[in-house]
Order: structure tokens, then sequence, then C-alpha cells
């Protein structure tokens, strides 16, 4: 497991890189989309630190994982804090809880709002004006094409929901400043989510085009909006969604 530790770049791992390397700040680093992204950040040049549960799956020069439970609200505001401010933000960390009407307990419909929603709000507050002080800076939230409604899923659909409502709020607060906020919402993506046991009776949809989302397709479009490339986009919410949403 990853140890937490102080996580203000004074000494560390990240240190040894070099110095005016951009730093971002991903959650969920240990699996899945967060990992994907951060590997291919590290490989691009960037410092990078992993908010993280799960044991670190990255070892690098330029990589730290700094463990906290990120649907533990006071945690994720004392890890914030200690955080230096980073040209990044990406909230990748996630969990999938199913349950059509009356099925699912409130603990778990609960826990998807704090660990999407408050999570990043929580991020937010204590990164975004440092990040609009300095001049520039990018975040992307991870949400997900259930957003606009699955059966079995509402609970699920509406936290990430709520994600693009925040995005295009902050960017909005923060546009003057060079600092953009956006959403990639992928469809069906094969990460260890999918096979969680406590998903068990919500079957993914495999999207049209016959296969899963790979991790790392949804990692690139989102190192491409952490880039100079895209200092234009903000407010957005862009879809990876193998075809899904073709008929609307």
């Amino acid at each position: 497991m990853p140890s937490e530790v102080d996580a203000s770049g004074a000494s560390g791992a990240c240190d040894v890189a070099n110095a005016v390397a951009p730093l971002a700040v991903v959650t969920g680093a240990s699996s899945g989309i967060g990992e994907a992204l951060a590997r291919q950040l590290l490989d691009q040049g960037w410092r990078v630190i992993g908010l993280q549960r799960g044991a670190p799956a990255i070892e690098h020069l330029a990589f730290r994982a700094v463990s906290v439970d990120l649907s533990d609200g006071e945690a994720v505001t004392r890890a914030a804090a200690a955080l230096p401010t980073p040209q990044a933000l990406v909230h990748a960390a996630g969990v999938m809880r199913g349950g059509r009407l009356g099925e699912l307990p409130p603990e778990q419909a609960a826990q998807m709002w704090r660990l999407h929603v408050d999570a990043a709000t929580r991020l937010a507050d204590a990164l975004l004006p440092r990040m609009a002080a300095q001049g520039m800076g990018r975040v992307v939230l991870v949400g997900s094409r259930t957003a606009h409604g699955q059966p079995g899923k509402a609970a699920y659909a509406a936290s990430k929901a709520a994600l693009v409502s925040l995005a295009r709020s902050w960017a909005a607060e923060v546009v003057a400043q060079g600092v953009t906020v956006n959403v990639v919402s992928p469809a069906a993506t094969d990460t260890p989510m999918l096979s969680d046991p406590a998903r068990a009776g919500t079957a993914p949809k495999l999207p049209p085009m016959g296969r899963l989302i790979r991790p790392e397709e949804v990692a690139a479009l989102i190192a491409f909006l952490l880039g100079d490339g895209a200092a234009a986009i903000t407010g957005q919410e862009i879809q990876v969604c193998g075809g899904a949403s073709l008929p609307h």
C-alpha cells in the first residue's frame, strides 16, 4: 500500500524528476483509466501524483503515490491542502453500484456521490483557485455515458451527470484565468471496475464497435485535453463511446 505522505513536493521520488516538468494530480492512479493516464503522462515528461487507495501499480522516478480514501471527505480535504499547485487535475477514480428502484442500498448510493462528486468538489475547491492564480491549468473529470440514463444505474448516472454541471460551472469561473475544465465520458471500458463482484447483475453494455473501450484510448483523449492544443476547449463533455451515441 502507498504510504500517506506529505504531497508538498519538498522531498520524495517526484523531486528527482526535472523540476520544470509539469505536474498532474490524478485520482485512481492504481488501476484502470487513472493508471493508463498516469503512465502516458509520465512517458510525455510529466510529474504525476496519484491519489489512490490501491497499492501503487507504477514505479517511476517522477511518480508519487499518496494513499487516501477518496470517499472520505475529510481525508480528501487534508490531502488536497498538502498538494503543490499542479498544472493539471484529473479525477478518474470511480465505483459502480447498481440496482433498480427500491433495490440499491442508500449507503451505496451515498458512496458513489462521495467518491464522484464530493471528492471532485473538495479537490477543485483546494486546487482550482491556485491554478487560476498561476494563470494556467487543466482539469478533466471522468464521467460516463451512463449519465444520460440507464435502467438499474440511476444513482451512478446521477453522480456522473453532476460532474458535467460542476465542470461547466467551474469552467465559467476560471476561463478568463487560462484554466479549462472538461468531462470525458466513456462507454463501457475494460477496467477492473467491470469485474467488481459488487456490481453483479449490472453487466456492461458492449458498444456498437463490438468491443469494450480500452483505458489507453480514454487516457489518450484526456492527455490531449491537458496539452496546449486544447487551450480553447472548456466546459465540454466529450464521449468516448465506440458508436454508442450514434442512434441519438
